[in-house]
Formats: C-alpha cells, structure tokens, sequence
C-alpha cells in the first residue's frame, strides 16, 4: 500500500510550527526593557473584579485568581537581578488578565547562597503567619531592598512583621520547604532564573519559556496552548490562532 499522501495542512503545520518556536525563542531573549513596556497594556478591572480575585493559601503560593485557566509558574531566585527587575510588573500584569494566576517556586541558585535561600525561608514564613497576601507583600519587599547577586539584605534590615516570623525562622520548615522546590526544579533541568512554565489548566498542556519573556509574547503563547479546543480557541484571537492544530507543545 502507497503510504498516505501528507495534505496541505499538515504540510503548513510542519513549516508552522518551527517558526513559531523561533518566535517565542527570539522574544525569549529580547532586551527586558520590551517587557516592561508591554506589561503596561491590559485589561483594566473595577474594585469588584479586584475583589473577586482570590488566591489560594499555601506553598506553593498563587497570585491571581483561583479559577483562572492558565497558570504561570515562575521558577525565581530572591537574589537574582533579572527577577528583581521581572517580577513586580509581572504581578501587575496578571493582575490585569483575570484568565492567568502566578504560582512561585523557589530556585536559589548555588552562586547567590546562602543569602538567596535565607531570603526564601523568610518569604515562606511570611506566608505561613499572615497568608499569600504576606507572602507576595514579603517578595516584593525583599526586591526593593536586597542588594543582590547573593549580597542579601543591608545588615539590620529586616522586614517589619519579622518578630512574627521568629519561631518559624527558627525552625526548619521554611528551608526544607525551599529545598524542595529547588529539588523539583532540578528534577526538570532548570538551573537558571527566571525560567517559566505556562500551564493550560483546562487541557492539562503546557510551554516552557525562559524568561524574562514580554506580556505580548505570553498572550501568544496562551494563544498557542488553546489553539486545538474549538470551544474556546475563538477567544484567544492574537497571532498564534493561525497555528494548525497537532505538534502541540508539551
């Protein structure tokens, strides 16, 4: 029997798709400067959509909504200058996508230790005594006044609730908790920061993208992830919606 002749789609979908990845590469390592800027852009939601937006409590620590479809896990290091520079206005880009929630996961890199993982158990306690509202308050604290590149915080300098924080700091659950999610992250062969994961919540897909990667770039990726569910493709009109369907990105 002749093997099958492939149609014109599949065809289109083998030249397609490697351009596609080319793309995402390219803006992968394009200037952080692009990303800032397209962080400004967005949906703008009223005091009681803000409201709606919950989160849920506990390690790993979520930003953004709980009945999001996608999520965004972010593989970062609390010494490291380009999450320094990533991570707050990327909260307040998934703070203007309702449809994408952020999900920490620590990845102290051994070049910034030991101040990088003492900087996380700090975060994690901070969660644990006051929730994800301090935790992702505490992240962005320590942004603000670490010195970086493995250097932590000024001498003296602590956080304001940290006599709250005592017990915990004083125990090992805070880094055992850190070290675990910095084993996971190796378990998947990510040894540099900011590294990120798009997870399509829905299908059970997913994209690996190494950061920092642009807001535009990452509406594209999502674009990419819902391209063959005809339910809900039509609402994700961007660039990628051309992409046939099959070779999804795994």
């Amino acid at each position: 029997m002749r093997a099958p002749i492939p149609s014109s789609r599949d065809m289109l979908r083998r030249l397609i798709w490697p351009a596609v990845v080319m793309v995402l590469t390219f803006l992968v390592f394009w200037r952080p400067s692009v990303f800032i800027a397209s962080m400004g852009q967005g949906v703008q939601l009223s005091a009681a959509e803000k409201a709606a937006m919950s989160q849920v409590s506990g390690s790993p620590w979520h930003h953004g909504s709980a009945t999001a479809r996608f999520t965004l896990i972010l593989y970062a290091d609390l010494e490291c200058p380009y999450c320094r520079t990533y991570v707050p206005p990327l909260m307040a880009w998934i703070d203007r996508h309702p449809d994408i929630r952020l999900q920490w996961q620590h990845l102290p890199l051994s070049m910034h230790e030991p101040a990088a993982s003492q900087l996380a158990a700090l975060a994690e306690c901070a969660g644990e005594a006051g929730g994800p509202e301090a935790f992702w308050r505490t992240i962005s604290w320590i942004y603000q006044h670490t010195r970086g590149d493995g250097l932590g915080l000024p001498d003296g300098m602590y956080p304001p609730d940290h006599e709250a924080l005592r017990a915990c700091l004083a125990s090992e659950r805070p880094l055992a908790m850190v070290q675990a999610q910095a084993d996971g992250a190796a378990g998947n062969g990510i040894a540099a920061t900011p590294m990120l994961q798009l997870r399509d919540e829905r299908t059970g897909q997913s994209l690996w993208l190494q950061g920092p990667i642009a807001g535009d770039a990452l509406l594209s990726a999502m674009d990419l992830l819902v391209t063959d569910d005809p339910a809900t493709a039509a609402a994700y009109p961007t660039e990628l919606s051309a992409v046939p369907d099959g070779n999804k990105p795994r």
